[in-house]
């Protein structure tokens, strides 16, 4: 049985997913070897309560999937409106991401990032293959929030509550 063409192209669907407006996280943990990872991730958001469960995607490309697909723990670093800079530093290729950042170590040793608006400390729980991606599931065991205004992101551009 043959599979029938799509009616739009990738870049077509992923504008058109971007008419959906998410918050911003940085996803931090700590690897194996000691060395720090942080990540700028938008595909964020809650499975359950009970259990408290929380999910994200990662492309299969990425040079952190294996070090975060073995890790303990990791962070879910939910970024506030005047962080924009550290979306833009965990998404950039810079070597050492974390040199000018103020953080603390939480469970596993992931680092906690300064200044956001929640913060999630997680166990790695359960992935899965997701065509491109793949899918993490993990069990929040601390969480904390602040009452911050967060970064939001929407139609390719980052934006701020009106009206809060």
């Amino acid at each position: 049985m043959s599979t029938p063409a799509l009616a739009f192209d990738s870049t077509t669907f992923r504008r058109t997913l971007g008419m959906f407006a998410t918050g911003i996280t940085v996803i931090t943990a700590r690897a194996s070897d000691g060395s720090l990872i942080g990540l700028t991730v938008n595909s964020f958001n809650s499975v359950s309560l009970d259990p408290p469960l929380i999910v994200w995607s990662l492309g299969n490309s990425s040079g952190a999937r294996a070090a975060l697909e073995q890790c303990e723990y990791y962070a879910v670093n939910v970024l506030a409106v005047d962080q924009q800079a550290l979306s833009n530093l965990f998404a950039s290729k810079v070597a050492d991401r974390f040199a000018d950042v103020l953080w603390e170590p939480g469970l596993g040793g992931a680092p906690l990032l300064a200044g956001c608006c929640a913060v999630f400390e997680v166990r790695n729980r359960q992935r899965i293959a997701g065509g491109d991606h793949q899918i993490f599931i993990g069990e929040v065991e601390r969480c904390e929030r602040s009452e911050r205004e967060p970064l939001l992101y929407f139609n390719g551009a980052y934006r701020t509550l009106a009206g809060g």
